[in-house]
């Protein structure tokens, strides 16, 4: 393998984090882990698996102590980092291990949106290679769901017909958007979200200190999606949003143009594309809090804004689906260069009309 790109050249790395093939340490996934040893243990090891669930919960985390382990032949998953697998596989110096992710397009120097038919091809060289003492050769595709229709076939072929010894470890945040034939050649190992405790500890391995007021469950049990939010000031950025809806059915003009006009400009690109997903976050979270309840800890604000515009499950129905229309608006607007500012104030604009609707004495 080639030595370790520059961290801002990795696709498969949160910005300010640990990659995962660095990290030691997998927190809330015991049940994926066991049961792939459970597999290798009983001469039951697929060529081929899946490690599916939403992002950052330690698909790759897991991925890669697989790894480890498969190339130092140890009967578990727990390796110190000064082994020597894990120093060469963290340096990305280990010959009998390939990395199939996005690449850097040489004509702009930036990363390519999809992983082409180049990067799957280049597994040929490395696949006719026979591992070392006869032993285990291990290829990673991450995330395997950013394949094109090309490398997708290549990358069929190859589960169609796997060299001995060879163990493949797709890593998907989307698998209904894999082939199916893919699908139905990979053992699927499932990871959920972390719960609270996990969550904590991971984030802390991870150099991201304690979890604040409202960004556990701004998360969504995701380590990497905690990261990001506690690094793009993601939960003032949800106190700002609720203290918006908090106006409803009509926002103040000034409050609300000025919270579209911080979106503009490309210095607020982060922050446009943060709210973009919060916004339509927390008309799902004030639905759901409507019917279930809202959680022990959820942002401030949010429980009283649920119980005000979500009294009953009629409400959360609506506004459910006004999350997920919004959301789906936000997207499309960003997609085809939008003025970021124009489509978040329609956006508003259009759940005031919601609002309208279900606090008509309001």
């Amino acid at each position: 393998m080639k030595a370790a790109p520059p961290p801002e050249e990795e696709p498969d790395r949160v910005p300010g984090a640990p990659h995962p093939r660095e990290t030691a340490e997998l927190y809330g996934q015991a049940a994926a882990a066991d049961a792939f040893l459970a597999a290798r243990a009983g001469g039951r090891m697929h060529h081929a698996w899946l490690l599916s669930g939403p992002r950052g919960v330690g698909k790759a985390t897991l991925a890669w102590r697989i790894a480890r382990a498969v190339l130092a032949g140890s009967p578990t998953l727990h390796m110190p980092p000064d082994h020597p697998v894990f120093r060469r596989v963290a340096a990305l110096s280990e010959p009998r291990l390939a990395l199939v992710r996005r690449g850097v397009n040489p004509a702009t120097g930036r990363l390519r949106g999809e992983i082409t038919v180049d990067e799957v091809r280049r597994l040929r060289d490395f696949l006719q290679m026979s591992a070392a003492e006869g032993g285990w050769r291990v290829v990673i595709v991450d995330a395997a769901e950013e394949m094109n229709p090309s490398a997708a076939n290549a990358l069929l072929k190859l589960l169609e017909e796997p060299p001995a010894r060879v163990l493949f470890l797709l890593v998907s945040h989307r698998p209904g958007q894999l082939l199916a034939t893919i699908r139905s050649r990979c053992r699927m190992l499932r990871l959920g979200p972390l719960g609270p405790e996990d969550l904590a500890r991971a984030l802390a391995a991870a150099g991201g200190g304690p979890a604040g007021p409202g960004l556990a469950a701004l998360a969504g049990g995701s380590v990497g999606e905690a990261l990001q939010l506690a690094r793009d000031e993601g939960p003032a950025l949800y106190g700002e949003i609720l203290a918006l809806i908090d106006r409803l059915p009509r926002i103040p003009r000034p409050a609300l143009v000025a919270f579209a006009d911080s979106l503009a400009g490309r210095e607020a690109d982060a922050r446009a594309a943060l709210a973009r997903r919060l916004v339509p976050l927390a008309l799902a979270r004030i639905a759901r809090a409507g019917v279930a309840g809202a959680e022990p800890d959820a942002p401030p604000g949010e429980a009283a804004l649920a119980a005000r515009l979500c009294p009953d499950g009629a409400a959360a129905r609506i506004w459910a689906e006004a999350a997920l229309s919004l959301s789906g608006r936000l997207d499309r607007a960003h997609a085809v260069n939008l003025d970021p500012a124009q489509a978040m104030l329609d956006c508003f604009l259009d759940i005031e009309e919601t609002a309208r609707y279900l606090l008509p004495d309001a």
